[in-house]
């Protein structure tokens, strides 16, 4: 029975100084209301926002780190399996190629949306990106290979994308496929329309 008295003197001890809050003032006090934000904040909103034209900077937050040996595989409703098959094994030339090996991640953030959209602005459909992964089984999970899969999908002009066969750099490089570009849809119809007669 005494062992209970103690516990109430020793939590005496504790709270000595501790006085309950006046029934008034039973909320938190939140600061000073935010007014509307400067235009120095406005003008650096914008700023951000221009960094990537049609979204937001790809973001490196709340990424699923991927393991070294699993592949990458994406492809967009409509797209078929035999066309991702044929991605995945070379079936398409290489027409360009990003390097991120070895490079820091901002700068291959940096780097990844401009190098796409070039290669859409340009008609090309089929490119290359080379960025690495671990070399061993037990691996800690690659970073960038994780991003790049993130990454790839947020942008608009990818249609499906895929881990390299062993012979174009296996899981290390990751083919993309890019969708045609409204310019190369028309030059396609045209094409066939001559071929109707």
């Amino acid at each position: 029975m005494s062992q209970p008295h103690r516990n109430d003197e020793d939590f005496q001890a504790l709270m000595g100084d501790v006085r309950p809050l006046a029934k008034t003032a039973n909320r938190a006090d939140p600061g000073r209301r935010r007014g509307a934000p400067s235009e120095a904040q406005l003008a650096r909103r914008e700023s951000a926002a221009a960094e990537t034209p049609g979204g937001g900077p790809l973001s490196t937050d709340f990424i699923d780190l991927l393991p070294p040996f699993d592949p990458l595989l994406f492809r967009r409703d409509g797209i078929q399996t035999g066309v991702v098959d044929r991605l995945r094994h070379g079936g398409y030339p290489v027409q360009a190629s990003l390097h991120l090996l070895r490079r820091p991640l901002e700068e291959c953030r940096r780097l990844l949306a401009p190098f796409i959209r070039e290669a859409y602005s340009h008609d090309l459909r089929s490119v290359m990106i080379i960025h690495g992964r671990g070399r061993e089984i037990d691996s800690p999970a690659n970073v960038l290979r994780s991003c790049l899969a993130k990454w790839l999908e947020s942008l608009d002009e990818v249609q499906a994308f895929a881990s390299a066969g062993q012979a174009d750099g296996g899981l290390g490089a990751t083919w993309v496929m890019l969708r045609k570009s409204e310019r190369a849809k028309a030059n396609n119809r045209e094409r066939q329309q001559k071929r109707r007669g």
